[in-house]
This record gives structure tokens, C-alpha cells and sequence, in this order.
């Protein structure tokens, strides 16, 4: 008599980043399929340049622009995480709903991309910032990503999900039964490696390059609203708060950048920037006597660090691929990768189009077996 385990197909998810975890559940609860994730890093790993998703901010905050795929994505995502970040919702001290506001200074209009946000409205040119010159406020979220990346990965488990930690050389490891506590013959790959799809074997995706972030948290639990503004020279800052009262400022965005620990001209950088936009930083007490500098907020730093957002040229790559698994056999492999900075605010509708791409593939070759077994 077979067992559940037995008659599930096996799938098995490369990545355990935001993307990965988010994917996982996503087939899982399917309720068809066992899914195991092979990853080098897991959330409940201290932080390491090598795991991304613990570095980001992470708001909801979409720059899909003109992009419609990009947009549907974010919106499903938005849409998920929204009732997720309700009062009643599943994970405390998790989520932040706030009022942001988006400036713009670089010629740049995000309706589009950001239309659906709850109270979405431009505002007027007396509230605009230095470096701006139009600007748009609506409601949104920012999620303590500790504390998300671990109930994601716990949700998993709780399903009956399973985890390996292993360091694959190349995809075909994850196929042929190679590492220890993955399936011997898996029915399907989902390959959501970030960064990692540029070096694993088998697929070394070039297109796939690092952009560098910087961040620096302020504990500052008088700020409770975000903002972040794009300048005409390219420049980039933003300030988002957090559940814990502190909040997460950054702007760095260094293309194939690989310095791999926090630069003190970018800590004064960031600081600088995240001053123009939110003077509010600075404690009541010394706004209330002058203006406020960037060595008023040094004594605020609890934390910083950096990241690789895994930027991919053409964006995100979510199609499928078939390789050979051995004994006349062929895999499929969905590819869900090169987020660059949008994994948390893409993850869950990145996880719905690899879902249906993998049902497609393992419909195909449920056709393709009845065609030969008939003949």
C-alpha cells in the first residue's frame, strides 16, 4: 500500500531567500506535491552577504512603472501580504501599516505602479521635499523581514515540507539523487537561487549581476511614516519604519558592486540623504532648539550592513527549461529568479506564475506517459 509521501510528486526548490520560501509554500499548498528546498542559507542562520533577504527593508513600495507584468506581481503580492498585515493577522510584530510618500524629482510618474495602493492621491507643491518636484502619498506596509522569513519557513515545515542543507555545484545534483535527504528522482526543480543562478553549474545565467545596498537602522520610534525620493542626478533615498520602532534608511545602488561589508562614505551618504528627506529623524528635543545634522543622528545607529540585491538584465526570469535527468528520462525546471530589489514585494505573485508553469510541464508529461504506454 503506497503512502501519502509515496504518491505525491516530489518537487524540489533551489533557494530559500524570500522567493524560495514564498514558492514553496505556494506549491505545497497544492496539497498534491511533497516539496523539499535545498539551500545553503536558511533564515534562522545569522546574516551573511550571502543570504539577501535578511538585509532588505522591506516596504511595499512598487517600482513597476510601466512594466504590466511587473505591476501584476507587485498587486498580487500587495494583496497577500495587505490581509496578512491586517490587526487579526498571522505573525506578530511583523507588520507596519503607514502613511508614505513617494517624491520625485527625476521626471518620473509612478501611477501606474502604484494606483491600487489604499488612499493613493499626489500631493501638492507645498509638501514636496528639497530635490523634488512632484510627489504621490498613499497607505502601505513595511514587514520585519527576521521575523517574516522565519514564519515562512515554519508554515513550511508545519505543512510537511523538508529542508537540506547543501551547497550544489551544479543543478544536476538537485536531479539525479546526488545530495543526501533530497528526492532520488524528483519530478520537477524550481530554481529560485538569486544571486546563485549567475555560478550554478548548468545554468550560469550571466545576465544575473549584483546591485549593491547599504543600509543603516536609526532607532527613532518618533518616526512612524516612510518617504523616499528619486532625484534627476539618479540618486536614491528612502526611510521606512519598522514594527520595532526603529527605523531602516538606504539608497545605494552600485551596479556588479561585490563590496562585501558596510563603506563609511556611504554610512554619511545615507545619512545625509535620509536627513534632506525626513528631518524628522533627528530627536524632538534638538529640532526644537536648531536644525538637525547628520552627526545628531550617529548616536541613533543601532545597526548597519549590506546586501546584493540580485538584479538580472531584462528582469526577472520566470519561464521553464527542460533538462536531461538521466535514464531517458527529462526534468522540468521552472526558473524564478533576478527579483533584483523587488523579491519581497514580488514573491507571492512570482510564486503564483512558477505554480502554473510547473503544473503545465508536469500536465505535459502526464500526456506524454498515457501516449506511451498506450502504444
Amino acid at each position: 500500500m503506497s503512502t501519502e509521501s509515496e504518491t505525491k510528486k516530489n518537487i524540489i526548490i533551489i533557494g530559500a531567500g524570500v522567493v524560495g520560501l514564498s514558492t514553496a509554500l505556494k506549491i505545497q499548498e497544492r496539497g498534491i506535491y511533497h516539496v523539499t528546498i535545498v539551500a545553503e542559507t536558511f533564515p534562522t542562520d545569522p546574516k551573511t552577504i550571502r543570504y539577501t533577504s535578511h538585509w532588505a527593508g522591506a516596504h511595499h513600495v512598487s517600482q513597476a512603472f510601466d512594466d504590466e507584468r511587473q505591476r501584476e506581481l507587485d498587486k498580487e503580492t500587495f494583496d497577500v501580504m495587505w490581509k496578512d498585515s491586517g490587526l487579526d493577522g498571522p505573525i506578530p510584530r511583523c507588520f507596519l501599516r503607514y502613511n508614505h510618500t513617494e517624491f520625485h524629482g527625476d521626471g518620473v510618474d509612478p501611477t501606474k505602479g502604484l494606483d491600487y495602493m489604499p488612499d493613493f492621491r499626489p500631493i501638492s507643491q507645498t509638501e514636496l521635499v528639497p530635490g523634488a518636484t512632484h510627489g504621490w502619498t498613499f497607505t502601505t506596509f513595511t514587514l520585519y523581514t527576521p521575523v517574516y522569513l522565519n514564519w515562512l519557513m515554519g508554515r513550511f515545515l508545519a505543512g510537511g515540507g523538508t529542508i537540506v542543507r547543501a551547497q550544489l555545484q551544479h543543478i544536476s545534483q538537485a536531479m539525479q539523487g546526488g545530495i543526501d535527504g533530497l528526492p532520488r528522482k524528483p519530478d520537477a526543480v524550481v530554481l529560485c537561487a538569486g544571486l546563485g543562478a549567475r555560478f550554478l553549474g548548468g545554468v550560469e545565467d550571466k545576465d544575473v549581476y549584483p546591485i549593491r545596498g547599504q543600509t543603516v537602522v536609526l532607532r527613532a520610534p518618533w518616526v512612524r511614516y516612510g518617504r523616499t525620493l528619486s532625484q534627476a542626478d539618479g540618486s536614491y533615498s528612502y526611510v521606512m519604519p519598522r514594527i520595532t520602532g526603529d527605523v531602516l534608511i538606504g539608497g545605494i545602488r552600485g551596479a556588479n558592486d561585490w563590496f562585501p561589508v558596510p563603506r563609511k562614505e556611504d554610512r554619511d551618504t545615507i545619512l545625509t540623504r535620509a536627513l534632506g528627506v525626513c528631518p524628522e529623524l533627528a530627536p524632538p528635543e534638538i529640532r526644537a532648539e536648531r536644525m538637525p545634522t547628520i552627526d545628531d543622528l550617529r548616536p541613533l545607529i543601532i545597526d548597519e550592513g549590506c546586501g546584493f540585491r540580485p538584479a538580472r538584465k531584462g528582469g526577472i526570469r520566470l519561464e521553464l527549461k527542460w533538462f536531461e535527468g538521466g535514464l531517458e528520462t527529462r526534468i522540468p525546471v521552472i526558473y524564478n529568479y533576478g527579483h533584483s530589489g523587488m523579491g519581497f514585494q514580488s514573491s507571492w505573485g512570482s510564486a503564483s506564475v512558477a505554480l502554473r508553469l510547473l503544473e503545465d510541464a508536469l500536465a505535459s508529461l502526464d500526456c506524454k506517459n498515457v501516449v506511451k504506454n498506450k502504444l
